[in-house]
């Protein structure tokens, strides 16, 4: 079969196409095509092994890791299917998405801090060690912050409050729920947290003034919003400049389940909606990872977005 007909066979896949497409900006391993585009390893390397056979692409081992690009040294035609495969990519309904995700990992790159801590945190639980704990972890980061005014947004009955309020300068937890609200200031109340204040109020018009607090922390409380993209928007109006936003919450799932458990209005985020919705806010120097995976079905991910105003 000639060239020619490889390159075109390898193209009639609209996977592949989004493949080549990432692949136009930069080389990118395995793990990382599997992270943009949320497909399984073995169906990620099948796709990368008919387009490397065919000639699009060229590969280079790192360790225990292999790293595809496109090939450097294609000739003409290639060339010309290359583009012609990128021009197709972009009229997909996912291409938005994956460049999103694609800037998300590239950006990550360079960020070696980030990657020494994934490492650490991988090894964390692997051996029993007397005394060494998340939780015990957990208090010695909070001795470290400096002293801020934090909005808790969705703060339910107040735990993270509480816990930020014993180093933080001001804490303001805003929930929906008038019994939670109540239960929080009380807690507060009865633990002397004379800097904890509770007000009723939503995500997406939280009752505190323009340009007051320093951080802005959703934790598993944007898949509760009517609308994330108007909670993270009001977010950013609460923040002096140079605050920050730190928003944990579930990635996205298919667990229909949590609508009628846990009275979840969205089952969980793409990691591309955050950091669209984000952008769109007006945020810099986002971050966005999966920062936790429970063992148990149906394996609910955790991912941690933080960014900059």
């Amino acid at each position: 079969m000639s060239s020619t007909l490889k390159s075109l066979r390898a193209l009639a896949d609209q996977t592949r196409l989004r493949i080549v497409a990432l692949l136009e900006r930069d080389e990118l391993s395995v793990n990382e095509l599997q992270e943009i585009t949320r497909m399984g390893q073995s169906r990620i390397s099948t796709h990368l092994g008919l387009l490397q056979e065919s000639g699009l692409l060229q590969s280079r081992r790192e360790g225990k890791r292999t790293f595809y690009k496109l090939n450097q040294h294609a000739d003409g035609m290639t060339r010309d299917s290359i583009q012609l495969a990128v021009r197709g990519a972009k009229e997909m309904p996912e291409y938005s998405a994956d460049q999103l995700n694609l800037k998300r990992i590239l950006a990550r790159r360079s960020e070696q801090a980030q990657v020494y801590f994934n490492q650490v945190a991988g090894r964390f639980d692997r051996s029993y060690g007397p005394g060494r704990s998340w939780q015990a972890f957990g208090h010695l980061l909070l001795r470290i912050l400096p002293p801020l005014v934090v909005a808790d947004l969705g703060s339910g009955e107040g735990l993270l409050s509480e816990l930020l309020a014993r180093r933080a300068k001001k804490v303001i937890a805003v929930d929906n729920s008038e019994k939670m609200v109540a239960f929080g200031a009380n807690r507060a109340k009865k633990n002397a947290l004379k800097n904890l204040e509770f007000r009723l109020g939503d995500l997406e018009t939280p009752p505190i003034d323009p340009q007051s607090v320093d951080l802005v922390i959703l934790s598993q409380a944007l898949h509760h919003a009517d609308d994330p993209a108007r909670a993270i928007a009001s977010a950013y109006k609460l923040l002096l400049p140079g605050g920050q936003i730190m928003i944990l919450d579930l990635l996205k799932h298919t667990f229909e389940q949590a609508r009628e458990l846990y009275g979840d209005r969205w089952l969980g985020f793409a990691e591309s909606d955050l950091h669209r919705w984000l952008e769109t806010a007006g945020f810099k120097k986002i971050e966005i990872s999966v920062v936790a995976r429970e063992e148990q079905p149906p394996h609910f991910q955790t991912i941690l977005a933080g960014a900059v105003k």
